[in-house]
């Protein structure tokens, strides 16, 4: 082979050796410790925040760097509560390049926004040492104004979205929230945030648009990492901040472990 088919041999090859997109691995995105207690064990990693509010467990990501600093900067959140899962991959699954294909990318995009299947989720309520349900109700709604139930939407392709949804839980009621998604190749995260204010019971403790809760979705090859934070500036209520807190503990396990079993159901079966 002389020299110039050579050289063009070689440029080719790694041409298309820059496009191709290897899995982020998980030892990449968070601490040596908290990817042995991830990959050893099939529990969640939760930290609770209320003076220091800065995310201790976020994955070193762009893309949602940027995201969670948009929405807590304006916030100023006194209560944070952040959590980290690994879904692994049935083996069939792994993947050593490409991240995830588009057909899993946008499966996992349609499972965040099916709203409606949240309706009926449980947790683990550990004051009352019993199952209690989380949602009573949740539906993607056409408006904050005429709240008229409308299908889950569902895409042929990730791609940036604003919808509304009504959900009933057993701590705040009955409410209205903001759905925001956003997607890169290498992350989907959608944003949740109160369109109107939390009560519990007759107390107001969260004002509209006080509350932000971020869930993202990270593809690892052999698995995919899920992390998710609320953060709330909460009104000063003497003897509910722990009730808070306990809330948004328990809504981030229930919505990991109702979107787990997403995967389990609709993507990795």
């Amino acid at each position: 082979m002389d020299l110039n088919k050579r050289a063009f041999l070689i440029v080719f090859i790694l041409f298309f050796a820059a496009l191709q997109v290897f899995a982020v691995q998980l030892e990449d995105m968070v601490s040596a410790e908290h990817a042995r207690q991830l990959r050893s064990s099939d529990d969640l990693i939760i930290r609770t925040h209320f003076r220091n509010t800065e995310p201790a467990l976020m994955p070193y990501n762009n893309e949602l760097l940027m995201i969670i600093n948009n929405a807590r900067g304006p916030l100023n959140p006194n209560i944070l509560v952040e959590s980290l899962y690994l879904y692994k991959k049935p083996e069939k699954y792994h993947t050593a390049v490409d991240n995830w294909n588009n057909a899993q990318r946008t499966g996992v995009y349609n499972q965040m926004l099916a709203i409606s299947t949240l309706t009926g989720i449980q947790y683990f309520s550990a004051s009352r040492s019993e199952l209690r349900t989380f949602y009573e109700y949740s539906s993607v709604i056409d408006g904050p104004q005429t709240k008229k139930p409308i299908s889950d939407p569902v895409f042929i392709q990730p791609a940036p979205l604003t919808l509304y949804a009504r959900q009933i839980d057993l701590t705040f009621g009955d409410n209205i929230y903001r759905y925001n998604y956003s997607t890169a190749p290498d992350v989907v995260v959608f944003t949740q945030e109160n369109v109107t204010s939390l009560s519990v019971g007759i107390i107001p403790v969260i004002g509209k648009g006080k509350l932000r809760s971020v869930m993202a979705v990270i593809d690892c090859g052999d698995s995919i990492l899920l992390y998710a934070v609320s953060m709330v500036n909460a009104f000063s209520v003497s003897g509910l901040r722990d009730r808070i807190s306990n809330s948004f503990n328990s809504r981030a396990e229930a919505v990991i472990k109702w979107f787990s079993g997403r995967l389990d159901k609709e993507i990795f079966n």
